[in-house]
């Protein structure tokens, strides 16, 4: 049996959700950093990044829908605001 070192991510949004691809990249990002066995993401929302968390949003054409990306993270790492 092998020990898996945890590895700690933070990354912090702070960009409106849509109008850049910043948060979608740093959502993409997380998103296959906690696919790796002993990886721990943890998202910090601050400024306009805390509009990713909105419900409801009516994702602009040619934008992927951040709130459904941010919500598949929160299942499995650790989403703050």
């Amino acid at each position: 049996m092998t020990d898996i070192e945890t590895t700690r991510y933070l990354i912090i949004i702070n960009d409106a959700p849509y109008g850049n691809e910043r948060p979608y990249n740093a959502l993409r990002l997380a998103l296959n950093l906690v696919r790796r066995p002993g990886s721990l993401v943890s998202i910090f929302l601050m400024g306009d990044g805390v509009n990713c968390a909105l419900a409801g949003q009516k994702t602009p054409d040619g934008y992927y829908n951040v709130e459904r990306m941010l919500k598949s993270l929160a299942k499995r790492g650790k989403v703050a605001t």
